[in-house]
């Protein structure tokens, strides 16, 4: 499954307000993320990766896709939630993240794949404030659709932290 197969249509999309953007939603432990969808590359199931010697619990290995090595980070682990074993709906969602070294692209292992979501600026709420002790820079914000809480990530803070600034080195040589 592509990016472009889960993008709405011009001709689905007409009834969208000009000022909403799109998220694909996936699963991580039983709750539903969001990321921009325009940042989305492609959708993946599960394959394995080559693993990097010493680097941290939740960078999984890179993976080869047409040529590009591509870091795969598993989000759960990232997250600080419990690992579990990969299944049928486990996928890694590539993204395209920018940061001060330009931008790369980057996979996320996540739970699963749940759907599009248009959300306006009217639906997104501020991240809660938990005061020093609780980073929540890497959330842009909630949103409730469908009865339900959606956290709406920033990859570009999310997939940038000190941790994974290693990664550069591994995808420098493949520039």
């Amino acid at each position: 499954m592509s990016a472009a197969a889960l993008k709405i249509s011009n001709e689905d999309s007409r009834g969208v307000e000009a000022s909403s953007n799109q998220y694909l939603a996936f699963i991580l432990a039983g709750e539903e993320y969001g990321v921009d969808i325009l940042r989305v590359q492609e959708i993946k199931g599960w394959t394995s990766v080559t693993l990097i010697p010493n680097m941290p619990p939740h960078i999984k290995g890179v993976l080869n896709l047409r040529g590009t090595i591509v870091p795969i980070i598993d989000l759960r682990l990232r997250f600080g939630l419990d690992s579990i074993a990969y299944g049928a709906t486990t996928v890694i969602v590539v993204l395209k993240v920018t940061g001060q070294q330009g931008s790369r692209t980057m996979g996320i292992v996540v739970d699963a794949v749940s759907d599009v979501y248009n959300v306006t600026a009217a639906e997104m709420k501020a991240p809660p404030d938990f005061g020093g002790s609780i980073k929540t820079e890497y959330v842009n914000g909630l949103a409730t659709l469908d009865k339900k809480m959606v956290i709406l990530l920033n990859i570009d803070r999310l997939l940038n932290g000190d941790e994974v600034a290693v990664l550069e080195n591994i995808s420098a040589d493949d520039r």
